[in-house]
C-alpha cells in the first residue's frame, strides 16, 4: 500500500503532527544532548524564533523536557533535552493507537446511506 518505505522522520511527523523542521529540531537536539534555542539554531543554521518555536511545538508534543535557566547577567532561557528514545517509543505507540481507535469509532458510526466520498468530490 505504501508508495516508498517512511523513514523515522516521516513517522515522527505523521505520529505527532510535526513540520520537517520540527523533526530536523528534534534530531540536531538528539544528537547534541541539551541545548537552547539559540544553540540549536547556529548549529542548523536558522533563525532562534524558527527554533524555539519547533522546540515549543516538540515540548507540547511530550517528546522534548524542558527546563529554566536563570542566567548569571540576569533573565533566563530554556534549555531543551530529547526524551529518552524508549520514552519516545512508547509516546509514538499512544499516539497511534489512540488515532486508531478514534478512526475505527467514526468507521463504526458510518450507517448504510452515507456517502463515503472525500468533500468537494462527487
Amino acid at each position: 500500500m505504501l508508495v516508498e518505505e517512511p523513514d523515522s522522520g516521516d513517522i515522527l511527523r505523521c505520529v505527532f503532527g510535526l513540520h520537517e523542521r520540527d523533526v530536523d529540531t528534534y534530531l540536531a537536539l538528539r544528537a547534541t544532548g541539551e541545548a537552547s534555542a539559540g544553540e540549536l539554531a547556529d548549529g542548523l543554521d536558522r533563525d532562534r524564533s524558527t527554533v524555539a518555536r519547533a522546540l515549543t511545538r516538540l515540548h507540547e508534543k511530550d517528546v522534548t523536557e524542558r527546563h529554566r535557566v536563570i542566567l548569571d547577567h540576569g533573565g533566563e532561557m530554556f534549555c531543551y533535552e530529547a526524551v529518552p528514545l524508549p520514552e519516545l517509543k512508547s509516546r509514538m505507540h499512544e499516539e497511534l493507537t489512540a488515532w486508531a481507535d478514534y478512526v475505527h469509532g467514526r468507521i463504526e458510526e458510518f450507517e448504510e446511506d452515507d456517502a463515503v466520498v472525500a468533500p468537494g468530490r462527487d
